[in-house]
């Protein structure tokens, strides 16, 4: 099993090129199900979960091909299985976004029951009684959700009790080929969910209200086919900001989006960062400054992002000052501050807050990966630390981060991915 070593110490600089989005991409080649025209999708991340949910949709029978720009070509003309079975949906939640598409262009679907990073209670309902109120038959057993439907399915009104990304998408998907209009009340309004709108717009979907609390579909007998780009990933751009500010460094992150950033980039301004953008680049200037700890809450997006509080945390653990950090999308998201405070790190959990008190320095350590944003913070506090650091489980990071430990080491890191403990 791979694992990170690190050699902390070495401030950042230089660029990197910002990938495109994991949260985009999976959910827009769920979609692919929805169309028998060709798609090209560009901006693809090199990710264990796309490659996860491009060989569940090849399972179904979708042809898809990588170019030598990689790009992927995906016709799913040819789909004659509508199973996702545990053994692939069992690493990632997402893999629950073929539900809608398959129920409503097919008219029957059996999806296992999600894994994931474990990282809190991430319910199926809204997925569940949204399908059921546009008509379909749904049974939930054996760790198993079977679904069909006699015709199409039919427009409705859906309202979420909490918002929900994932079951936003899903239902927006199933009632773009649904008859009659659909409306989803109290949605997410991630900018990755306005991604799969506007993809979905693309090929002649018809959603409205995307970037609000209220999406409208009226849906379409047929979808055609196109071309479409997956907006860069805003959490990858964070993550790397992060770490320019916790290293005293200066770094330009390239082919990213400044507005899907702006709480973020106000988090580290008041951390003391200097930062500059144009449309497609965001430089962050710490000018060998330690940064200044600063406090939060997350919250559903345009709120501070619930993805990127680890890295956050990992920043407090080293800043001048005391930090809070308040946690309310997911209840088991702190698993990472036991093992920052391997590294020294004066943490304090209560309930769903974090308080820290920055140390002048980590130490080295060897620590466990529990999910894929506690990876990153604690790739991040590696860089920091004193002597040497050893990340193991990083499978979780590779879920979300491309490459992250050549981008790292092109911008001064002194890091490498090892295969065991007895490689140092």
């Amino acid at each position: 099993m791979d694992k990170h070593l690190i050699r902390g110490g070495n401030p950042l600089y230089g660029e990197v090129k910002i990938s495109g989005a994991k949260n985009s991409v999976l959910p827009i080649l769920a979609a692919c199900l929805l169309t028998d025209q060709n798609v090209r999708l560009s901006n693809i991340p090199h990710l264990n979960d796309v490659t996860t949910t491009m060989e569940l949709l090849g399972q179904m029978g979708v042809k898809l091909t990588v170019q030598e720009d990689l790009s992927i070509e995906i016709n799913a003309k040819e789909v004659n299985n509508f199973y996702a079975p545990y053994k692939l949906v069992r690493t990632m939640r997402a893999s629950i976004l073929v539900l809608g598409p398959l129920v409503t262009k097919y008219g029957q679907a059996r999806v296992s029951l999600p894994g994931g990073c474990a990282i809190g209670h991430r319910p199926v309902d809204f997925h569940v009684l949204g399908l059921r109120k546009m008509g379909a038959d749904i049974d939930v057993k054996n760790g198993y959700i079977d679904a069909s439907v006699k015709g199409r399915l039919k427009g409705a009104e859906l309202s979420f009790d909490v918002v929900s990304v994932t079951g936003t998408e899903n239902l927006m998907m199933a009632a773009v080929l649904a008859e009659g209009t659909t409306v989803i009340k109290n949605a997410a309004r991630e900018p990755e969910v306005c991604d799969l709108a506007n993809f979905l717009n693309s090929l002649g979907a018809q959603i409205s209200g995307f970037g609000t609390s209220t999406i409208v579909i009226d849906g379409v007998d047929a979808l055609s086919g196109g071309s479409y780009r997956v907006l860069p990933d805003r959490v990858e751009t964070g993550t790397y900001l992060v770490a320019a500010a916790m290293t005293g460094g200066k770094i330009t992150a390239k082919n990213t989006s400044p507005d899907l950033l702006t709480v973020v980039l106000e988090k580290l301004e008041e951390a003391g960062a200097n930062i500059s953008f144009g449309k497609d680049w965001i430089t962050l200037d710490m000018r060998k400054e330690r940064p200044k700890a600063v406090n939060f809450t997350t919250e559903p997006y345009p709120g501070f992002p619930t993805d990127m509080q680890a890295q956050f945390l990992a920043l407090n653990t080293i800043a001048s000052g005391k930090g809070e950090i308040t946690e309310t999308i997911f209840e088991n998201r702190f698993m990472h501050a036991q093992e920052l405070r391997r590294m020294g790190a004066n943490i304090k959990l209560s309930g769903n807050k974090a308080y820290s008190v920055g140390a002048p320095h980590l130490t080295g350590a060897q620590v466990m990966a529990t999910d894929l944003r506690a990876s990153a913070s604690l790739v991040l506090a590696g860089l920091v630390a004193r002597g040497q650091t050893l990340v193991d489980r990083i499978y979780h990071i590779d879920r979300g981060y491309e490459c992250i430990e050549e981008k790292l080491a092109q911008l001064g890191a002194d890091i490498k991915r090892i295969p065991d403990a007895s490689s140092i």
